[in-house]
């Protein structure tokens, strides 16, 4: 499971290591070292422009998604909570997110995750869950795959209001290895760089082709160091929480 990652790099810094062509003007997201299922966060993906779906043309843009994938056939965006991954041995055959793999795929840009240990508080022998910051080890930008998808709020009468339309994200996990493993059986894939294309490119659609895509964040070259117990709440943020505490 990935419940929680940092993403703090700027727009202008990620649209170049993304290949996106136009920076992101009005939509601004605060650096976040502490993100949480429902936030929003920035995602890199392809779409055709509004009305020339048929045309075949795609562009790529970076642009906040709401974390928590809602289903277009959902009933309310509650569901989204529920659906922050998606296991890639599963999410080619799941009714949830079986379109959006085929055809709405997306990266989503982080500079590490969080996971959670089960260990003895040595102070009171009692068992305590101790977090672990797993990043690469040349501190790169990670490229988490992630699946995007469209809600339609019935709430709202016109299709043209951008109030309308509610876009959101989840991250693709595996079996944990390497530095992961050793905290949590569960870890987010990502890509490198030069399967960007094909995994964005909604023409693409053979499942066996995009699973193959797929890889450990880093090449597997992660660090995990404990961090404070200060990331367990949602409402804490800033760099300090990425700072080694002894577990």
């Amino acid at each position: 499971m990935c419940g929680r990652y940092a993403s703090t790099r700027s727009p202008q810094e990620l649209a170049p290591l993304f290949q996106v062509p136009d920076v992101p003007a009005k939509e601004t997201l605060a650096p976040n070292w502490n993100v949480a299922p429902t936030d929003d966060v920035w995602a890199v993906l392809e779409r055709a422009p509004r009305g020339e779906e048929d045309t075949g043309v795609v562009q790529r843009e970076l642009r906040p998604l709401r974390w928590g994938l809602v289903p277009s056939w959902a009933k309310d965006v509650k569901a989204g909570a529920r659906m922050i991954n998606a296991r890639v041995e599963t999410v080619h055959e799941k009714a949830a997110y079986r379109r959006a793999f085929a055809r709405r795929r997306c990266l989503l840009p982080a500079d590490g995750f969080y996971e959670w240990e089960q260990i003895e508080d040595p102070a009171t022998g009692k068992a305590r869950k101790q977090p672990y910051f797993i990043h690469p080890e040349d501190e790169q930008v990670m490229a988490l795959a992630g699946l995007y998808e469209y809600w339609r709020d019935p709430a709202i009468q016109q299709d043209d209001d951008p109030a309308a339309w509610l876009m959101t994200c989840t991250i693709i996990t595996t079996e944990a290895t390497d530095a992961a493993g050793r905290v949590h059986p569960r870890m987010p894939l990502a890509l490198t760089p030069d399967h960007y294309d094909a995994w964005l490119d909604p023409r693409h659609q053979d499942p066996d082709e995009l699973r193959a895509l797929l890889g450990q964040p880093a090449e597997g070259h992660l660090q995990a160091r404990p961090v404070s117990t200060a990331v367990n709440n949602v409402r804490n943020n800033g760099p300090q929480l990425l700072d080694e505490r002894a577990a």
